[in-house]
């Protein structure tokens, strides 16, 4: 939205549409389109509107076994590590869904998990040199 209302901004200082487009780099089709919803709906009609797509493949109540799993194997003393492809076989195998590489991780992301970790402990490591660390 405030990418929208910049642009508007330099429409009322009189800035061409193709400048508009030059300094906030992004295209002029973008530009055109947001002056024209602006004409003819005003303000209200730049506002972000629901977003259609496919619906979610697993439920809430399975996005909260997945959540377990992932907490549960990520705090392990076992030194397991967790990959996108090890959460794709876990939903895989436990809801039969099936999805698409890089839309685990929007899963991921979606459920509140970061993909930035910490590396496992070796299990054979000692609770002095854990410490250190």
């Amino acid at each position: 939205m405030k990418m929208r209302l910049l642009a508007l901004a330099h429409f009322q200082d009189g800035k061409s549409r193709t400048q508009i487009s030059q300094f906030l780099k992004v295209s002029r089709t973008s530009v055109n389109k947001w002056v024209h919803v602006y004409l003819t709906e005003g303000l209200a009609g730049l506002q972000e509107k629901p977003r259609t797509g496919s619906p979610t493949f697993i439920s809430t109540k399975q996005r909260a076994q997945l959540a377990d799993y992932i907490e549960k194997k990520a705090s392990s003393a076992q030194g397991d590590r967790l990959t996108g492809a090890h959460i794709h076989r876990y939903i895989l195998s436990e809801f039969g869904k099936t999805y698409h590489p890089d839309s685990i991780y929007y899963l991921l992301n979606h459920m509140g998990f970061s993909w930035i970790t910490l590396r496992s402990k070796h299990p054979k490591q000692s609770a002095e040199a854990q410490e250190e660390v």
